[in-house]
Order: C-alpha cells, then structure tokens, then sequence
C-alpha cells in the first residue's frame, strides 16, 4: 500500500509539472484563431520537433509496439526502421513547403490547406474542405480515442482502476491542455513530454537488460522460450520481405496525411527551420524506438505469463511494478500517461479545428466557438475509447491508414503546388479509404504489405488518370 502511495505521488507530482507549464504557455497567447491553432506561427524548431516526436509516437510505443515486441520478438524491428525511413523522407519533401505554401494561401487549418477556397473560382473547394474535415473528425477521433485507451491502461496496471475511469481522466486533462492554450499549451507540454519519454524509457530498458543478464543472455533466453522469437525476418510473409518492408516505408511516409503531425510543420517559425526539427526528431524517436524494442524483449523473459494470463499491451507498465522503486514507477507511469495525452490533445485540436473552422463557417474566426467545439469533440472522442476495442496496436494502425490513404495524396499535390479539380480531389480522397480498407478487412492482405502502400498508390493513380487521359488540356481548378 505504501509503494502505491508514493507511486501515485511521484505521478501526481509530474502531472501537476505539465499543467504548469501548459498555464505558463497562456501567458504567451493571444486570443485568436490563428494563435488557438497555429501558435502565430512562431514556434521554436526544438519545440517542433519534441512535440512532433511526443504526439507521433504517443501511446502507440508505450503500450502499442512494446506490446508487439514481446509477442513477436526481434522481428518487430523492420516496423520502426521503415516507419522512420518514410517518416524522414516526408518531411525532407512536403513539410518544408507545406509551410511555405499554408502560409501564402492564408491556411490555418489542414482540411482549408486541402480545400484552398481563396484560391478556387466561386468557392468550389468548399466540398474538399467539408469531405476532408469529415474525415478528420471520423478518423482522427478514432486515433484520439486509441490514446486515451493506453493511457487508461497504464492506470489499470498500476493502481486497478477500471479503464472507463482511466479514460474520463485522460479526456479531462486534455480539456484542460487544450483550454490553457490551444496548440501553443499543447506544443509546450508535448516537448516536456518528450523529454520525460525518452529519460523514462531509457531508465526501464537498462534495468530491464541487466535483470536479464546482458544482450547475450537476453537472446539465449528468448530462444529457450521460442525459437522463432530470435528470428529477424517475419515470418509467413504471404509476398516476401521486400514488400512488408517497403508497406511500412509508407506508412511512415503516411506523416503527409496526419493532422497533428502537420499542423506542427504549419506552425514552426521558419521554413528554413525544417530541416533542424527534422533531424532532431529523428534522433529522438529512434532513441524512443530502440529502447520500447528492447523493453518489449526484455519484458518477455522476465514476465513469460502475460502472453498467456495477461494483455502484452501491458508489458511495460507490470515490467515497471516488478523491476522499480516506487518513485521510478510513478515515472514510467507519468511517461505513458503523458505520451498518450500528448497525442490526444494535438489530435482533438486538429478534430475540433475541422469542426469549427472548416464544417461551421459561422463559427470560422471566433475563438469562443473553436473552444466549443473542442468540448464537442472531446465528447465524441471520449464516446468511442469507452466503446472501443481495447489494442491500442490495431486502433492506431487502422486510423493512421485511412488519414494517410484519405489525406496525404491530395496533400502532397497541394503542397508542391499541382493543379486539382475538385471532382479529382474528392474522387482522390474516397478512392485512397475504400482501398485501404478493401485491403486490409475485404482481402486481408495487410500481413503482405500495409495498406497505407495500396492505398496511397490508388490515389495518385486516380490523380495520373485525370491528368494525362481524361483531361489532358483542361486539368485545372474548376
């Protein structure tokens, strides 16, 4: 009981660091619009790439990829590797411009960056705008919701709270994230965020690896336990390995079409600062990476029964418990529980944005109504985590997916600036979800190569179709 105490102690008290420091951020506000959601564009490189690395890996590392680590082993790797390879090239080819060009069309949200009304004769991008914050609102709440479910967890592990009450905490401390400061309060806390995920990690996985002997003895001991678990290569790849592995290039590359990730490009403070967010980012979430894999493995020898009397996704929280003093659970506690909220408060930002900016003109350019919709949205998003199916794994991958699929084509094009149709752009955007979902829940070939490639893919081929077939001559804005 007295080892819960400090536990909860310990958590409280880092808990109580991040609202400071999403308070300290409300001084620096202003109330408008463009401040509530683009932070003036004026945010510090370093914040944007701690914040882009907080809200990118969430609690899908925590919970999500240690969970699958242990229960595949060291094959799991080849997932963060091409994630991170795809991750870079998007922003080496889109962010960079995206600020540019989001700047110049006077875009504060991504589904008007998608639409670009001011530009479009007699309004026409209006339908882009509504389609794509539909499907924001749809998918990125579904994300969200993925978050507050890992979140709840780590409370589960830790002190038997049931989910349900682990969720409606989560959701009001976004609330009181996204109140303080808008996505200003949300970069800030993020970044302290990052810096707690990475220490906290680290600490784990070095404990960890020396309970279980050394790197040595860890694979000596998988490989009593499972052979297969010491392999490198998946195994029963329908296709092979080349193309699994390029899938989850992709779906690193999938970035393009995530809310919350590119709306932290749209508000950094130069686009000549990119690159150093980039690299920073990079080296921070390979860090991340590398140490939730070797917890994942570690996490399989030294507690074997959670593969069969407990939930893998819980394998760093009960791998803190059995492994830590009570001051450094409430760390690892505080590290999950913060991964997860920073995502979902970036995540339920860009959702209450497509709402009141992009599907209620009413309420465009009025800061009252884009904190309503924020309470709206959180509502929505707290609704489907209590519904939901518990694998934070799955939600993330199927909601990542369809963002990319729906999303990140028309995106790009917009970004290096190509002419769109509005019919094309729709057509774009419907085609990319119907075939990733047709790929992975009507074929079933998502364990071939992940269905951000295919799915991607049909958009830009929808696009070359228009282009060079139907309309050769007048493939321009209608």
């Amino acid at each position: 009981m007295e080892k819960q105490i400090w536990i909860a102690i310990t958590f409280i008290a880092f808990l109580l660091s991040f609202t400071i420091v999403g308070i300290y951020s409300a001084t620096q506000k202003q109330n408008t619009t463009t401040d509530y959601l683009l932070a003036s564009r004026n945010v510090n490189p370093w914040l944007t790439a701690l914040s882009a690395m907080a809200t990118g890996q969430s609690g899908y590392l925590f919970i999500g990829v240690i969970g699958f680590t242990y229960k595949v082993g060291f094959s799991s790797i080849w997932i963060p590797v091409a994630w991170a390879i795809g991750d870079y090239i998007a922003w080496w080819l889109v962010f960079k411009r995206l600020r540019l060009v989001s700047q110049q069309t006077n875009s504060d949200t991504v589904s008007s960056f998608l639409g670009q009304e001011n530009l479009e004769q007699k309004n026409q991008g209006r339908l882009i705008t509504i389609i794509s914050a539909l499907i924001i609102i749809a998918f990125l709440g579904t994300y969200a919701s993925a978050q507050l479910v890992a979140a709840s967890k780590g409370l589960n592990a830790i002190f038997g709270w049931n989910y349900q009450l682990g969720v409606i905490i989560g959701a009001v401390i976004v609330v009181a994230y996204c109140f303080s400061g808008g996505i200003r309060a949300s970069i800030w806390t993020d970044s302290v965020q990052a810096v707690l995920m990475i220490g906290s990690l680290w600490v784990l996985f070095i404990i960890s690896l020396i309970a279980c002997g050394g790197f040595g003895e860890l694979w000596v001991k998988l490989n009593a336990i499972d052979p297969t678990l010491t392999n490198w290569i998946p195994a029963n790849l329908p296709w092979g390995f080349f193309p699994y592995f390029l899938g989850w290039v992709v779906a690193g590359l999938g970035a393009v079409g995530q809310p919350h990730i590119l709306v932290r490009a749209m508000a950094i403070d130069s686009a000549d600062n990119i690159a150093l967010a980039r690299n920073i980012k990079f080296v921070c979430g390979q860090m991340n990476s590398a140490t939730a894999f070797g917890i994942g493995l570690t996490a399989r020898v030294l507690l074997p029964d959670l593969i069969t009397s407990g939930d893998p996704e819980l394998a760093l929280p009960n791998l803190s418990i059995e492994l830590l003093p009570a001051v450094l659970v409430g760390l690892m506690l505080a590290g999950l529980f913060s991964a997860a909220i920073s995502t979902a408060d970036s995540q339920i930002l860009s959702c209450s944005a497509a709402l009141s900016q992009d599907l209620v003109e009413s309420a465009a350019q009025s800061y009252r109504k884009a904190k309503i919709a924020t309470l709206v949205v959180t509502a929505i998003v707290l609704a489907i985590a209590l519904g939901a199916d518990n694998s934070v794994f799955g939600l993330v991958i199927f909601s990542w997916s369809v963002l990319a699929c729906g999303l990140g084509p028309l995106l790009v094009l917009r970004v290096w600036q190509k002419p769109v149709s509005v019919p094309v752009a729709i057509i774009m955007m419907i085609i990319g979800i119907v075939v990733s979902m047709l790929w992975k829940l009507g074929l079933n070939l998502s364990s071939a190569t992940y269905e951000v490639f295919p799915g991607m893919a049909a958009g830009f081929i929808v696009y070359g179709i228009a282009n060079f077939l139907i309309q050769p001559k007048n493939f321009s804005k209608e």
